[in-house]
Parts: C-alpha cells; sequence; structure tokens
C-alpha cells in the first residue's frame, strides 16, 4: 500500500497564494482570503501588506482551531454575500461561511475528475440503455454531484441540511444543469441507506463525504467514530452487481488514510477491484511551492 498525494490542478479561480505563521492566504475569484492554519508551521514567503490587502479574515472562535469551530468573518465592503466562481463545466456560487469555508471545497476537484474518467469508461464499454447510477451521500453544496451528472451519470445527492439542498440547487440552476438527472433529497444518511436496502435500489458508483459530527433533520446524530463503519458495511447492499467505484473522504485529523484504507477494503472483499488511499493537499502557486493536507481518502474502483 502506497500512499497517494493528490492537489487540485487546472483551476483558474481558486489557488494557494502564500501559507505560514498558522494561516494560509487563497484566492477565489477575483477576491483573496486569510484563514486560519495550523499546519503551516513556517513564515509566510509574500510580504504583509499582501495579506493585509485580502478581502477579508477568518477569526475562530476557539483556541482549538479545528474545522468545526465556528468563528466570523471580517470581510471588506467591496466584497459581495456570494459571487459566481467557474471549474471545467460547472458555474457556482462562493460565500462565506460560519465554519470558515466558502461554500464548497476546491481540494475535493481531483476525485470529481477521477470519478468523470470513471464514469465515461463505464458508458464507453456498456451495453446499458441506462445511466450509470451514482449515490453522493453527505453531498453538500452539490459540486461532486453536479460534476458526476455532467459526465453522463445519474446523481442521487443526499444531505441532512435544507440550507445545503438550496446551496446546490442554486448552483444546479447558474450552471443550467436543470435537465440534468439528479434527484436532491433532504435525509439522514444512514436512514436513507437503509431505506434503499429494504427498496431494492441499487447504485453504481457511491461518494462518500461525511463530517466528524453533524445532524440529521430529524435530529439524528452522526459521530464519525461510531457510525462510519457501521454505514460501510452497509454499502454492498446497496451496489450494482458490477459497480464502478467508491470515493471515501474524509477531514477527521485524528483517522489516517490507513484506517479509511482497511475500512473500505473489508467491505469491497467480495469484489474484483482495487482499493488506493492517501492524502489530499493544496499547493501554493510559487517556486518550489509548499503543501497543505486537507483531507484523507480512500476510493476503490473495479477491474
Amino acid at each position: 500500500m502506497k500512499p497517494l498525494l493528490i492537489h487540485p490542478t487546472n483551476w483558474t479561480d481558486y489557488s494557494l497564494i502564500d501559507s505560514g505563521d498558522g494561516k494560509k492566504l487563497e484566492k477565489f475569484g477575483p477576491y483573496s482570503f486569510s484563514r486560519p492554519e495550523p499546519q503551516a508551521m513556517w513564515s509566510p514567503r509574500l510580504k504583509p501588506e499582501l495579506w493585509e490587502k485580502s478581502s477579508g479574515s477568518f477569526l475562530s472562535s476557539s483556541s482549538l482551531d479545528n474545522e468545526d469551530t465556528k468563528g466570523k468573518w471580517l470581510i471588506k465592503n467591496n466584497v459581495p454575500n456570494k459571487w459566481e466562481m467557474t471549474f471545467d463545466k460547472l458555474k457556482f456560487f462562493a460565500t462565506p461561511t460560519p465554519f470558515r469555508h466558502l461554500g464548497f471545497f476546491p481540494d475535493q476537484s481531483p476525485h470529481w475528475i477521477w470519478a468523470a474518467q470513471k464514469i465515461n469508461q463505464f458508458i464507453s464499454i456498456s451495453n446499458r440503455a441506462n445511466n450509470p447510477k451514482i449515490l453522493n451521500l453527505f453531498g453538500y453544496s452539490g459540486l461532486a454531484s453536479l460534476h458526476a451528472a455532467s459526465f453522463g451519470a445519474s446523481v442521487t445527492h443526499v444531505d441532512a441540511s435544507k440550507k445545503a439542498i438550496n446551496y446546490a440547487f442554486e448552483n444546479r440552476n447558474i450552471s443550467s444543469f436543470d435537465e440534468l438527472p439528479i434527484k436532491f433529497i433532504t435525509d439522514d444518511a444512514v436512514k436513507f441507506v437503509n431505506r434503499e436496502i429494504r427498496r431494492g435500489n441499487k447504485y453504481d458508483g457511491i461518494i462518500l463525504d461525511p463530517p466528524k459530527y453533524g445532524r440529521g433533520p430529524n435530529g439524528e446524530k452522526w459521530d464519525l467514530l461510531n457510525d462510519l463503519p457501521l454505514l460501510l458495511k452497509c454499502l454492498p447492499k446497496i451496489l450494482s452487481k458490477s459497480p464502478i467505484f467508491i470515493i471515501l473522504n474524509s477531514y477527521a485529523i485524528r483517522f489516517s488514510h490507513i484506517s479509511l484504507h482497511y475500512g473500505l477494503s473489508e467491505v469491497m472483499k467480495n469484489y474484483s477491484g482495487n482499493v488506493e488511499s492517501g492524502e489530499i493537499s493544496i499547493v501554493e502557486d510559487q517556486v518550489n511551492p509548499r503543501q497543505i493536507s486537507t483531507a484523507i481518502f480512500a476510493r476503490w474502483e473495479n477491474r
């Protein structure tokens, strides 16, 4: 098992400009933002004046300073509440949120591209009349779902947050993807999967990006350490006979990609395929760039 290190590429609207002193400076469309980044245990390379010209900065409300910590933004007057960005075929909105991110995760784009390649391969060799069916659990603002659908998949997008589903609708509309086969469902992921098992529904691919902690629409509790292993064991029950892929991503820093690797390997042991795993990073847009690890992942593909 050799870990992979993947990072976003081919972006024009996003880049990591600089990092250091526990912060990162990023470009999101025409604006730049400074956010906390404890892993940046080095000094910034660019002059302080450039950082001071940023469009906004995030102040964490806790000294623990993790991705689940709320805080507040200090935003300059010229920055709108949301603005349009693009990647590949997608158009979508960026907006500062109380959890420091901007409504989407550009570091996930390598997974979108990888999934699109697998979907294309499946369509080219399959004799099926129907589009491959993809299930996106914890789908958030919908970019993974929209990207997969734009490459020919029929997508079921599930998230427990009505606000997140509304984000996904907005991104679908601004991309002019109204006619694409995407179902948006507000539901608890575990309950939805168990109902799909009872209904006998099957999927050719599954995308999971679960939070460390969360709440379902009816107050259902989600705890990654306790609930993810149980959810993984359910996945083979909703997979088609010849599935394409599973993507499992996690921002939980207490985990290792090794944990995800062997967890996914076990549940897919009866399928002929391969599991790979590693870390996602963002890379500075500089000479001799430094990298910041953002997440761990494991993904299975059919062979």
